[in-house]
């Protein structure tokens, strides 16, 4: 058993510890680097290869790795407590979890949309939404309903900009 880890941990690549100095600099470089370089940060920095996802994740993920690395991470108390929430929200159902919770707005929330000088609200509900007292199944149907061509709803709502996959 003792080969067998320090095997593993001769494998594991090694993070770098971030100087606090270097954060400000770090975080303002993120803005202008290009994607492939980001990249690069990813395995630098979490020792594995991205995810696929977009440019605003990694960012975001790059900025939160970098101040961690220089000012600690959470409290082991608090990893413990986040997973207790989290097991009491979603059961311990791990396909559940892996559902990313950001994907679509809480049920209740109002989206307003101006489009040729006419204010459009749109209410969440938990399966659907709601456009002037009708169900709706998909924001991009609400967008179209709106302005007659067809628009990713998503994109139409602001929710996500442009380009963001």
């Amino acid at each position: 058993m003792t080969r067998r880890s320090s095997a593993a941990a001769a494998a594991a690549p090694t993070i770098p510890k971030i100087p606090p100095t270097q954060v400000l600099s770090r975080l303002a470089a993120l803005h202008a680097a290009p994607t492939a370089t980001l990249k690069d940060q990813w395995r630098e920095l979490f020792g594995k290869e991205p995810p696929p996802w977009n440019r605003a994740y990694i960012q975001s993920r790059l900025a939160y790795r970098i101040q961690e690395l220089a000012y600690g991470g959470l409290k082991p108390e608090t990893v413990d407590r986040l997973v207790a929430l989290g097991e009491q929200l979603d059961g311990g159902n791990v396909v559940l979890r892996r559902i990313r919770a950001d994907s679509r707005p809480l049920a209740g929330t109002r989206l307003l949309r101006q489009w040729q000088g006419v204010e459009h609200v749109v209410t969440v509900r938990r399966d659907d939404f709601e456009f002037e007292g009708r169900p709706y199944q998909s924001l991009s149907a609400i967008a179209r309903h709106i302005t007659g061509t067809r628009w990713n709803g998503w994109t139409f709502f602001g929710l996500r900009a442009r380009g963001d996959a």
